[in-house]
């Protein structure tokens, strides 16, 4: 029973950490709009976080192997918050299926739980919103 108590309040953090999250990315879109480059967003989603006090770490390396064998290569996470939840910032026209493959790729490599697809170019942000469960 325990188990099943500790992962209801796993839950329940995560799904709070993803609403701060996304009400930080709203913030942001609504101050600056869509049009600008995606490290814009990344620099201001950060700046946004800090003052929520939302801990998170940027461009987060996770290295890679093959098959047990590490390769001289690894993942770059846009941002990771609390160190469960992968941000992947995209200023693009529309979101395709190819980018949430990306993100659910991150979410099995790096093994964390809970990944967010955040599209700025969109006129609303919550257009351009995507939350996935790494199975």
């Amino acid at each position: 029973m325990v188990a099943t108590t500790d992962g209801k309040r796993t839950r329940e953090r995560i799904n709070a950490l993803t609403e701060s999250v996304i009400g930080a990315g709203i913030e942001v879109h609504r101050e600056l709009g869509p049009g600008l480059l995606e490290s814009v967003y990344e620099k201001a989603l950060c700046r946004e976080l800090t003052l929520r006090g939302i801990p998170f770490e940027q461009q987060v390396q996770v290295p890679l192997s093959y098959k047990g064998e590490p390769l001289d290569t690894h993942l770059r996470l846009d941002l990771v918050v609390d160190q469960v939840l992968i941000l992947e910032l995209k200023a693009v026209d529309r979101l395709l299926p190819i980018h949430e493959a990306q993100l659910l790729t991150y979410l099995k490599l790096s093994h964390l739980p809970v990944g967010l697809l955040l599209n700025f170019y969109e006129t609303k942000l919550k257009d351009g919103l995507k939350r996935l469960i790494r199975d």
